[in-house]
């Protein structure tokens, strides 16, 4: 891929700004730590093969679901009618069923509810010297039954945090056997503070200077209806509670009907099903000209959000249908002043999507610093979806949307939400890095809540690759700085490793402390695939190692067994050195020259990890060679002796003379003869 270099340029060039006062209290390389013999977490069986692919008896359950949803604006109340066909392709029999109920973190009595750090910050919440964390009564369950032979019957429940207990009257048998959950429910929609979902109006002014463009709420309706948990061949039931981190849910169907104000825009996953109901003649003749375009077509413009022609009822309700097939979830938004446009995606084979931005009218830009904003936002959409599908996988949904709303930076299936004030090369960047989750982990469905770096990581490895070549460039290279708590820069990658407490890539999410989460699961997660790619397997094998993942484990429940097993499969090495060291170890790479005398060089290896390595020797006659140091070279010994075959003075040597590696103290890299 075109500019891949720029990231492990730009993450050495801030590791090395760390001091090095760690490196010299390091443990010596230890060789038979490093090349040790190395078992993975998860074993090799039936349903999970050695090569990294899913076995011949892999199963995974599914869960489908048909939701008729109710929005009372006024009381800020949704009221759901939910059904969920179950289906148990397991070859055990489940005496009960559990699922997940995401809204309960809002309730004073959540698990979740006096954690700080990372948590507070995930939702927005105040902080203690600004008073009590806003609550809500989290789901009313008005009603729970399960449907066996045609008949409704209420059943026995059990209500855990953000876990439900159904225990059935009849246990579901395995192979295929299906059974459905009938919930009625509502919950109280949270404010700004409930972070992933939310209500709140806009201000109608831009830069927060005074302003008259239409105000009104806008919906952010995200983890609203009760989702099952899964249950798979690694740990039975998946019950990990909702403490922040985010998810892990089967795969199915799902029809959803949301009633909504007649003055309000809908925008939700999947396919509008019955546009003839919801829009003008006007606007489905703009989305038809937008599937054959190129260039975003206005399907709603800021002009037009206060026309009563824009709608086709002035009063009442109307009912939004929408479907979507093979996928983990879904989500909507809704607003009364949401301008709305969008553009045709060209995906391989000659298929096609549909890139659709939703915004307030303060959002169209460009802002006062003459920054581009929303108005590019379908553009950002349709260069990154056509990129990625072309690079590692198909898009497979009809339409990929952006948002404008209060609930930022937070991604779903073939959705998106992110900041109204958002513009500039910030809002490429974070339109580029919650669109690249529908790779990860929505069509690669990983568990978030276990293993991060397999969705924050891998995707933060394509999203910049993306702002290397999106308009030749213009926004790159990506400075993650933005994802960092507090603002911080990326430079603390470093200090992941020369940290002794901090967490390792393979630690659960929520056990991340707050300023280590986004550089060991986004900085070190991502870094550690331009590793691979760039230094260890080289683009060829790494591409086509990488990409078959992808498509052996789409739609799917892959761990890091399988994601390492298919790598080195496919990549022709044994990587057990590297995973090891970079994922389940914070050890520290750093490779010194000891000394350059009598034509001989001496480099040794300080610290535990081992990486490939280039070094570069300049001769007095002003000449210079390269030369590679394959990991091999630290299979069992710590010193490398090193003498040119041509004869000629040695003046100085350089280790690492492109600065790709993650080298923790640089000053002992180069050294001139004695």
């Amino acid at each position: 891929m075109p500019h891949r270099r720029s990231l492990p340029l730009f993450f050495v060039a801030a590791c090395s700004l760390v001091a090095p006062a760690f490196a010299q209290n390091a443990n010596p390389y230890d060789p038979r730590l490093t090349f040790a013999p190395l078992a993975l977490p998860d074993p090799v069986n039936v349903y999970r093969s050695s090569n990294g692919a899913p076995g011949p008896a892999y199963w995974q359950n599914e869960a489908d679901y048909e939701l008729h949803a109710q929005l009372d604006t006024a009381a800020k109340v949704l009221h759901t009618h939910e059904v969920i066909t179950y289906t148990n392709n397991s070859p055990d029999t489940l005496p009960s069923l559990w699922i997940q109920l995401d809204q309960n973190i809002y309730r004073k009595d959540s698990r979740a509810h006096e954690m700080s750090g990372s948590m507070r910050m995930r939702r927005r919440a105040t902080t203690p010297e600004d008073g009590p964390q806003p609550s809500t009564d989290g789901y009313v369950l008005d009603s729970v039954t399960v449907e066996t032979q045609g008949k409704a019957e209420k059943v026995d429940y059990v209500v855990s945090d953000t876990r439900m207990q159904v225990r059935l009257p009849e246990p579901l048998r395995g192979h295929g056997a299906q059974i459905r959950i009938r919930i009625d429910y509502h919950y109280q929609i949270p404010g700004v503070w409930g972070g992933r979902t939310s209500w709140a109006t806009t201000t109608g002014s831009v830069d927060d200077k005074p302003g008259n463009l239409p105000k009104g709420d806008i919906y952010d309706m995200a983890q609203w209806f009760p989702r099952m948990c899964v249950y798979d061949d690694l740990r039975g039931w998946d019950t990990l509670p909702y403490i922040g981190s985010e998810f892990y849910l089967e795969y199915g169907n799902i029809d959803y009907y949301v009633s909504v104000p007649a003055n309000m825009i809908v925008a939700g996953s999947g396919e509008l099903m019955n546009p003839k109901d919801v829009l003008t003649a006007q606007e489905m003749a703009r989305l038809d000209e937008a599937r054959k375009s190129d260039k975003t077509v206005v399907i709603r413009g800021a002009s037009e959000v206060t026309s009563p022609a824009s709608r086709p009822k002035q009063s009442g309700d109307l009912t939004w249908h929408f479907r979507m097939e093979h996928t983990r979830d879904v989500a909507w938004s809704a607003s009364p002043v949401f301008v709305w446009d969008a553009a045709r995606i060209n995906l391989p084979d000659g298929k096609s999507s549909l890139a659709m931005s939703f915004y307030p009218p303060e959002s169209v830009g460009p802002n006062s610093k003459g920054e581009d904003a929303w108005a590019h936002s379908t553009e950002y959409v349709k260069d990154t979806v056509e990129h990625f599908s072309k690079q590692w996988y198909p898009y497979p949904w009809p339409a990929a949307i952006n948002v404008a709303g209060f609930s930022t930076g937070m991604e779903y299936p073939g959705i998106v939400f992110d900041g109204i004030p958002d513009s500039g090369a910030f809002l490429f960047w974070v339109t580029a890095h919650e669109i690249g989750h529908d790779w990860f982990p929505m069509i690669v469905g990983s568990n978030e809540r276990r293993h991060a770096f397999m969705d924050e990581g891998f995707n933060t490895f394509i999203d910049i690759d993306e702002s290397a070549t999106f308009a030749g460039g213009k926004y790159g290279p990506k400075r993650d700085s933005e994802y960092s708590a507090g603002g911080e820069p990326p430079d603390m990658i470093l200090k992941v490793l020369d940290n002794p407490d901090a967490p390792t890539v393979m630690a659960t999410a929520d056990s991340y402390p707050m300023m280590l989460g986004h550089p060991v699961s986004y900085f070190k997660g991502a870094y550690g695939m331009v590793l691979l790619r760039e230094q260890i397997l080289g683009p060829e094998r790494f591409d086509w190692a990488f990409r078959k993942y992808i498509r052996d484990w789409a739609f799917k429940h892959p761990s890091p067994s399988d994601f390492f097993r298919e790598m080195q499969s496919e990549g022709g090495e044994d990587l057990s050195y590297f995973w090891r060291g970079w994922y389940m170890n914070n050890w520290k790479f750093d490779l010194a020259v000891d000394s350059v005398a009598d034509n001989k060089v001496t480099i040794s290896n300080r610290g535990q990890l081992v990486l490939p390595a280039t070094f570069e020797v300049k001769f007095a006659d002003g000449t210079s060679e390269r030369h590679q140091l394959p990991v091999e070279t630290w299979l069992s010994k710590g010193t490398l002796v090193w003498a040119p075959d041509n004869g000629k003075k040695i003046a100085s040597v350089l280790i690492d003379p492109d600065h790709v590696l993650p080298d923790d103290d640089r000053s002992n890299n180069e050294k001139k003869a004695e």
